[in-house]
């Protein structure tokens, strides 16, 4: 089992939750994320004053799968997140060693 942790831009959610169900994904977590990356945030003017931004609003989603699913859920979030511009964000893989449905009781496999 592997969790795939990818952080986009907050614009990009309808498109990767679209395009993960459609290759079968149907269970995901989304948070609310600050943060920066080679962008290094950027400048605004509000009200005649300039200031810097150094964090940017983002989007994490975590999906949990089993093994066999990952370079497809990978390949839909990246299709389905590009924008071709500087802050795309980018896609971690983790390994899951357990997972317990509370529920039922199912376990690993199972409880994806």
């Amino acid at each position: 089992m592997k969790l795939v942790m990818a952080i986009i831009k907050p614009f990009k959610l309808d498109e990767v939750r679209d395009a993960l169900t459609g290759i079968g994904v149907h269970g995901l977590t989304v948070t609310e994320v600050k943060g920066y990356g080679r962008q290094k945030g950027h400048t605004e003017i509000y009200r005649g004053a300039e200031y810097a931004v150094s964090f940017l609003p983002k989007l994490k989603i975590e999906v949990a799968v089993v093994a066999s699913a990952v370079d497809s859920v990978i390949e839909a979030i990246a299709s389905a997140a590009k924008t071709g511009q500087i802050g795309d964000g980018k896609i971690f893989v983790y390994a899951i060693d357990q997972a317990v449905r509370i529920r039922t009781g199912e376990t690993d496999n199972d409880a994806l």
